[in-house]
């Protein structure tokens, strides 16, 4: 695959001297080949029900920090709530 890396720098305005090309082509050959020997889904990927990864319990603790303790930290607050900048004139 022939991948032009002096296109690619001008396109995300990199500065790169000349000496650094064959760097960099060969780095970025090696990532292009790592990608195109990962597993495709459903083609080399077999699930075992026995390794399923398993997620913590999304539980909401509630009484561990006053409402002070949480907002003594913030950069503005009024009226018990925060301030944030306007977003939507």
């Amino acid at each position: 695959m022939d991948i032009d890396i002096r296109h690619i720098a001008k396109l995300s305005r990199l500065k790169i001297s000349d000496d650094e090309f064959a760097k960099f082509e060969n780095e970025m050959k090696g990532i292009v080949d790592m990608v195109n020997t990962l597993p495709q889904l459903g083609e080399d990927l077999a699930i075992d029900e026995n390794n399923v990864m398993q997620l913590r319990k999304d539980i909401a603790e509630t009484g561990k920090f006053t409402r002070d303790e949480l907002f003594q930290n913030a950069p503005q607050v009024k009226a018990g709530c925060l301030v944030v900048p306007k977003t939507v004139e």
